[in-house]
């Protein structure tokens, strides 16, 4: 069926207009909900507390849902909410990064909020058509899309025709179907959010949200990807989500003060010109050219985070690094995922021949690989093929599959396999070991057609842990130890066992394991400059804080230390970029005509950040015990583990339990460095809810809530039995 009959086969369910309001200071002053249970169209305000205490983002995601839902509803309940929305800052084109929305929903593998950050054009397109936020509840009783014309003013709820199922397909379709004409500028002025086949039948579906490529002339895809938002998605019967918007001028936020932006916009864009080349090369790889900078530093996941070096099971990086990546992207000034991001770190991988699969033969562009799907779908799985890895990271995408919880929940199922937990009976055949790229790719296909095996892998590591210990006689305990999962959230990519502030920034996250909260890595680990608890916890406050606000903008975070500016080595605080933080702090002023300073900006994240500590309460989770690690973020599980690096556990030993290895087992040894390495997790623990205004359990306390401006009744009720 060609693209015109495809969009006659929409039957209209229900179509409202709407006036397009121009954006003021950032804001369009409204927020769009839809009922999928009776396609109810409704116009909500936005109300001054709302940007005051919430800002925008994740913050009017968290404030909707906590409206909309029970403390009791699940995942897959009808009450459940999908909110998209940027915030103020989002949808300038006067600075690298401007383009992101935050996605918020009750999560299927952490029963917890879970948001996530994604370029694209939607997220810009849904405010330039007049709306803040858009919240979708109900479920439909058939597939439908939802249109929002913003050169209209008309939202329409249509019953799907026969689209293809798989993003990258789907997303040209709607985008060629929706345009106003064939011409490739027109197809720019069109946004799609799909999720593919996968999240029809797993816990860990993703979002895909498209953006059209002028100079490859293609839909590009951004991913909405932690959690299992696009589970949610479909979940709800929807197929996919438009915009369409007349198109990008100077100033669609109607911002105080252009000529601000402007000034910060053009040193920022002189700093890309003169330092990525030199720092991190963002313009020519992407994230990816972390692989054997990770590597170098032990660092780089492999095995199921049993090592952080590609050299204990492979040869050397030199496979997967970002030089092969490097040779494999054709980078253009398109590589921006929104109009003007300088930094332009959406590398792709153009005309691809993939392997297997439905797709077996066909040449496709590969968004990516950025460095967690590289190290997740690689060194992890102890997958040292880039063209491997490519495929993988090709089908995930189209298939609606988060990477980086695909790439752990996967290592760790290998490592089942390869202890004797499952076996080819149970794995229906597939041979699960640590580097067989085609078994992992075969499980990928199952999930995508809810089949087999794939089936319970796509349940992610929790539920696997339970399964196979329930069902197959596991050590739960040993599955608890090395499942690379808090919250029910996989780990992303990065080892902290040598880092226990990386060990809070995981797992004293609110949403579980993902290093856009805090990755204090090199501050902790390679330089030593937070040698201390107090020291981690005031890192472990400030950084989670100030990125929180990155989510409540609109805003991508890599601009903001991914280059850096002259002398800031030189700086009282180079983790911290200052120039750049100041930057942040000016151009929010000069787009809302505020008057904050970088003091402020953190505590606008405290308000947030403690709503959704308090959210997570109020759904019986967010204490002490949900902060927990598993024993292998921390230290050596397996005999393997402690004897490839024994000098250095042996070291700790004898310097800070005050031991002697010589006199010991090496059963003793490893049993007196999980005990110390515990004992200094817990006095983390402690250190930074202290830090934080949090009591000894993690519940915020009342008096903090007063100091930061959040002294909410609702919030009031939820803590003060805990108090």
């Amino acid at each position: 069926m060609d693209v015109k009959n495809l969009k006659a086969s929409h039957k209209l369910l229900k179509e409202q207009s709407y006036e397009v309001v121009e954006l003021e200071r950032g804001y369009a002053g409204k927020t769009l909900y839809i009922n999928l249970d009776d396609n109810t169209i409704l116009e909500k305000p936005v109300t001054a507390e709302m940007k005051e205490k919430f800002i925008g983002g994740k913050g009017f995601g968290l404030r909707l849902l906590w409206d909309g839902t029970r403390p009791e509803t699940k995942w897959d309940d009808n009450d459940n909410e999908i909110i998209i929305a940027g915030g103020p800052i989002c949808g300038i084109t006067q600075y690298a990064g401007a383009g992101k929305s935050l996605v918020v929903s009750i999560s299927p593998t952490t029963d917890v909020v879970i948001d996530s950050n994604v370029g694209g054009y939607f997220g810009p397109y849904l405010k330039f058509s007049g709306f803040d936020a858009l919240e979708i509840q109900g479920k439909a009783k058939k597939d439908v899309i939802i249109v929002i014309d913003g050169t209209t003013g008309t939202v329409s709820i249509k019953e799907a025709g026969g689209e293809a199922a798989d993003s990258h397909i789907m997303a040209e379709q709607l985008t060629e179907m929706y345009a106003s004409s064939d011409k490739p500028i027109d197809k720019m002025k069109v946004a799609v959010v799909s999720a593919g086949s996968a999240a029809d039948h797993s816990y860990i579906g993703m979002l895909n949200f498209s953006f059209y490529d002028l100079q490859r002339q293609v839909c590009r895809l951004k991913q909405a990807g932690r959690g299992g938002i696009g589970s949610v998605f479909r979940n709800k019967g929807i197929r996919a989500i438009v915009c369409k918007s007349n198109g990008v001028k100077g100033d669609m936020n109607h911002v105080v003060n252009m000529e601000a932006i402007q000034e910060r916009g053009k040193n920022f864009t002189k700093e890309m010109n003169d330092f990525d080349d030199e720092q991190c090369q963002m313009r020519k790889v992407g994230t990816a050219h972390l692989m054997e900078i990770m590597d170098a530093y032990d660092l780089l996941p492999t095995h199921n985070f049993q090592y952080g070096k590609a050299r204990d099971v492979h040869k050397n990086i030199d496979d997967i690094n970002s030089h092969v990546w490097t040779d494999k992207f054709t980078p253009r000034s398109s590589d921006g995922c929104w109009l003007g991001c300088t930094m332009a770190c959406a590398k792709v991988s153009e005309n691809f021949k993939v392997r297997t699969g439905p797709y077996k033969g066909k040449t496709v562009h590969v968004d990516g690989p950025e460095y967690e799907s590289a190290a997740g779908l690689g060194s992890n799985m102890g997958n040292f093929d880039p063209d491997a890895i490519l495929e993988l990271n090709f089908y995930c995408d189209t298939y609606g599959i988060d990477t980086i919880s695909f790439g752990t929940m996967t290592a760790f199922a290998m490592e089942c396999y390869e202890k004797g937990i499952i076996n080819k009976e149970i794995t229906g055949g597939l041979e699960l070991k640590f580097g067989n790229a085609d078994a992992a790719l075969e499980a990928m296909h199952q999930m995508a057609r809810g089949e087999g095996f794939g089936v319970i892998l796509g349940q992610g590591t929790k539920r696997m842990t339970k399964i196979f210990h329930e069902q197959y006689g596991g050590d739960l305990k040993f599955m608890q130890d090395i499942g690379m999962q808090n919250k029910g959230l996989e780990y992303s990519q990065y080892v902290s066992k040598e880092s226990l502030a990386q060990q809070g920034g995981y797992a004293m996250t609110n949403k579980g394991p993902q290093h856009d909260e805090a990755w204090l890595i090199f501050m902790d680990m390679v330089n030593n400059q937070i040698p201390t608890f107090e020291d981690k916890a005031e890192a472990l406050h400030y950084f989670p804080m100030f990125r929180t606000w990155f989510g409540l903008m609109g805003l991508c975070k890599l601009p903001w230390n991914d280059v850096e500016p002259a002398g800031n080595a030189k700086t009282a605080e180079p983790a911290k970029v200052p120039e750049h933080v100041d930057n942040y702090v000016t151009i929010y002023n000069a787009v809302t005509g505020s008057n904050i300073d970088k003091v402020e900006m953190v505590r606008q994240s405290e308000r947030v950040y403690n709503f959704q500590r308090i959210f997570n309460i109020r759904r019986g989770y967010g204490l002490r015990k949900n902060d927990a690690q598993p024993y292998r973020a921390c230290g050596p599980v397996t005999e393997a583990e402690y004897l490839s690096r024994s000098a250095r556990y042996d070291k700790e030993l004898t310097e800070k339990i005050g031991l002697d290895p010589a006199k010991m087992s090496l059963k003793e040894k490893m049993a007196a460095v999980r005990k110390y390495r515990e004992d200094r997790y817990e006095q983390l623990l402690d250190a930074v809810y202290l830090r934080r205004g949090w009591n000894s359990n993690g519940v915020p306390k009342i008096e903090h809530l007063q100091n930061i401006g959040m002294v909410l009744p609702e919030l009031i009720d939820v803590i003060t039995p805990l108090q």
